[in-house]
């Protein structure tokens, strides 16, 4: 696939990705075909780039450190989602800083990857690899949430909050 697609198809992804974030939804029906799809192309996308670019120790540590920032910003992103209890039914729904982190996430980890790689005929590795980043970002937050969700559910756990930290 060419940069441009990959960048087309990552943006829409992106904007996607925020739309969702704003919106109320059951916790149950929180992401996770989307993060599948994303996860599953991210892995072939990867795959195909390191066969024909026969990745070194460098680049497999861009990815995972590139990993490890989608890991942190499913946190942040987490900690900023509210989860109530409506109707028998657990919600949840982001804000305007839980959608602005994806854009945050989208340039550092573009960021990263070309920091790290600058000068190495790799620059392409961000834009291959944003799928992955956000299925795993997606993945983390969706994990918390549900957490969260968990607690509020009857017979669960007591709840630490029933919001986010910025809720």
């Amino acid at each position: 696939m060419s940069v441009a697609v990959e960048v087309v198809i990552g943006v829409a992804v992106l904007a996607l990705l925020m739309f969702r974030q704003l919106q109320t939804r059951p916790v149950r029906d929180s992401g996770v075909r989307i993060m599948l799809i994303l996860g599953v192309i991210g892995i072939v996308e990867t795959v195909q780039y390191l066969d024909k670019h026969h990745g070194g120790p460098t680049i497999y540590a861009a990815i995972l450190g590139s990993l490890v920032l989608a890991g942190i910003f499913g946190v942040l992103r987490a900690l900023t989602t509210r989860v109530w209890q409506q109707d028998g039914q657990v919600w949840r729904k982001g804000n305007w800083v839980s959608a602005s982190l994806w854009v945050v996430a989208v340039a550092a980890h573009l960021g990263y990857d070309a920091l790290l790689l600058h000068g190495k005929g790799d620059s392409d590795l961000g834009n291959v690899t944003l799928l992955l980043y956000l299925a795993i970002s997606l993945g983390v937050q969706r994990i918390l949430v549900a957490q969260r969700a968990a607690r509020l559910q009857p017979g669960g756990p007591a709840p630490a909050t029933g919001y986010g930290q910025f809720g």
